[in-house]
């Protein structure tokens, strides 16, 4: 693998992928919506110097791939790993559900990926790995849903479970292999300091899970120790 593109890479999970894939010597372009305020990636760009730059990207701007695409310059992307989004409101419940906000949410959390995909994938199909990994959660999946609630969030993944499973369909003619995964409940600032899973591991397994894929496995949802979730 020599180039990836990492979306909300300023902090969490997006961040130590970017870590991690500099350290291997692995062109890496991070994808953040301030890049003026993202200090600990600004760090790893002089850390790192020519293995990572910084691109503008706000996954809730229409235009936003586009500016991507062109800070690209026709670069092949062996991973695009669409990793920003979005929690919203979590008190929403059954009778008191904000409209806006679940539609805030499936714009950033479904639709923007599902542009970025579309936008970069010729940059995906000219290189070597032609991988797209899309950040899902398992509160999308609908087969493992027996607890209710986080209408919006849930909307949100699993529209964006659709969506890679309908790009594994329409790309697979390029040779592009299409993933969702599942990070795990992160001790991150979306996940809260009650989480059982570490960053650092959850990274580390989603890249040795990245690093063995293949194309039989387009299509398909996978939690980050690697085991497949249901739809």
């Amino acid at each position: 693998m020599k180039t990836v593109l990492i979306t909300g890479a300023n902090r969490g999970i997006g961040l130590e992928h970017a870590r991690r894939f500099a350290m291997q010597g692995i062109e890496v372009f991070a994808a953040v919506r301030d890049p003026e305020q993202a200090q600990e990636l600004q760090a790893l760009v002089r850390a790192h110097k020519g293995r990572l730059t910084i691109v503008r990207y706000d996954a809730a701007q229409a235009d936003a791939p586009a500016q991507v695409k062109q800070a690209l310059d026709g670069r092949p992307v062996d991973l695009l790993l669409a990793n920003a989004g979005a929690s919203g409101d979590r008190s929403q419940t059954l009778g008191s559900l904000d409209m806006e906000d679940v539609l805030q949410l499936l714009r950033v959390n479904a639709l923007a990926p599902l542009k970025l995909a579309e936008v970069l994938s010729d940059n995906v199909a000219g290189s070597q790995r032609k991988l797209i990994a899309i950040q899902s959660s398992q509160l999308g999946s609908i087969g493992n849903n027996h607890s209710g609630g986080r209408y919006a969030y849930r909307i949100s993944k699993a529209a964006l479970n659709m969506i890679a499973r309908n790009l594994a369909s329409d790309l697979g003619a390029r040779g592009i292999t299409v993933v969702a995964l599942h990070p795990g409940w992160v001790k991150t600032r979306m996940g809260g300091a009650e989480a059982p899973i570490e960053v650092a591991q959850s990274v580390l397994n989603q890249q040795r899970l990245l690093e063995r894929l293949t194309p039989a496995d387009s299509g398909r949802f996978f939690n980050h120790d690697g085991t497949e979730l249901p739809w």
